[in-house]
């Protein structure tokens, strides 16, 4: 059985906590190390959230006792740890050079961050698309100066529902145009109805920067691995929308679709259904049995309902239908915390692991 010892930084917010529950019985991560802010450190990790938590489960009792150690300080937490997930709330300069500066120590790192997401030879990868990016890393080694630190990241939670959805049928139909808009959960501003009120029967048009990444970040998900960096696919373009909306968890996408060539609604069901990848293949402890669950519902899937589905980390998908402009509209769903965030991360480090570039 692999065994690793990990630590969590940023091990306070909201990701953090998520990381923490995911981490409390897993096979082969042990949690050894927790690090946060100077204003945290030294403290247990108990005192350090106090009333912040904010998981439907109790602190891990496990961990509820570990000092916080000062996240700057990677002398210490190099001598408790094999990787980290980093899960940091900083301005994205300083956690860019906080990451490379946990890589330059030998210390993995897999972030929950968009600090590193755009550097050309750090892998984004959602594990049952993109597994293969994860060849970038000698490259990025090379420009660091290591033999095994390196930085992997993974993708925004907002494109984590209609990205699987649309990767199996991109390269079958040729897909050209994807509108997308976004209807996201407070969660993913870190943040709950009690510490939110101005939320509840409320919806806000604008999350900073989320448009953006829901345009750009698909694009290097679709790229390819050439001359030691990740170029970028040129072939689709992606217009969306990005709204805040009174749910506690749960990303929902309203997606629109054009292809070279316009697949049967019959063929897309049929492609959903049969999907597979190497996370499945692997074993890997956090991929779902199957990754993306069509209903044929009119009403589903919902945040409520569907969410949880697979341990949080299927997609969802509904309401699959032709269109007047587009090709085909659907709607789908995934769990922002879970596979959009933590859950995505403990994957990917599973996939890392199982790729040996942990060893």
């Amino acid at each position: 059985m692999k065994n690793y010892r990990v630590g969590i930084v940023g091990a306070t917010g909201m990701v953090g906590q998520r990381f923490a529950t995911l981490l409390e019985n897993h096979p082969w991560f042990h949690v050894t190390a927790l690090a946060a802010s100077a204003q945290s450190a030294g403290k247990t990790y108990r005192e350090a959230v106090a009333s912040r938590w904010a998981m439907k489960t109790p602190m891990p009792e496990s961990m509820a006792d570990m000092v916080i150690i000062d996240a700057t300080d990677i002398a210490a937490m190099k001598e408790k740890v094999d990787f980290v997930f980093c899960a940091v709330n900083m301005p994205k300069a300083e956690i860019r050079a906080l990451e490379e500066a946990y890589a330059k120590a030998e210390i993995p790192v897999v972030s929950n961050n968009s600090a590193n997401r755009g550097v050309e030879d750090v892998p984004m990868v959602i594990p049952e698309l993109n597994s293969d990016h994860t060849a970038v890393i000698e490259a990025q080694r090379k420009r660091l100066g290591t033999k095994r630190g390196f930085i992997a990241v993974k993708s925004n939670c907002s494109i984590q529902s209609y990205v699987p959805a649309l990767t199996p049928l991109k390269d079958v139909f040729g897909l050209t145009h994807v509108l997308a808009c976004t209807y996201q959960a407070i969660s993913g501003a870190g943040k709950t109805f009690e510490r939110w009120p101005e939320m509840i029967d409320n919806v806000i048009p604008y999350i900073g920067g989320e448009e953006e990444k829901s345009e750009q970040e698909p694009l290097k998900v679709w790229g390819h691995v050439e001359d030691g960096k990740i170029v970028n696919d040129t072939s689709v373009q992606i217009t969306t929308q990005c709204l805040r909306v009174p749910v506690s968890d749960g990303h929902t996408a309203a997606v629109f679709a054009r292809f070279e060539r316009k697949p049967s609604l019959e063929a897309i069901k049929k492609i959903w259904a049969e999907f597979t990848s190497p996370a499945q293949a692997l074993e890997l402890p956090s991929a779902p049995k199957q990754f993306i669950h069509y209903f044929e519902e009119p009403d589903r899937p919902q945040a409520r309902l569907d969410r949880e589905l697979e341990g949080g980390m299927a997609v969802s998908v509904g309401r699959l239908r032709e269109d007047s402009q587009y090709d085909i509209k659907f709607v789908c769903l995934s769990h922002n915390t879970l596979r959009g965030a933590a859950g995505g991360g403990v994957e990917l480090a599973e996939l890392l692991c199982a790729q040996g570039y942990m060893d």
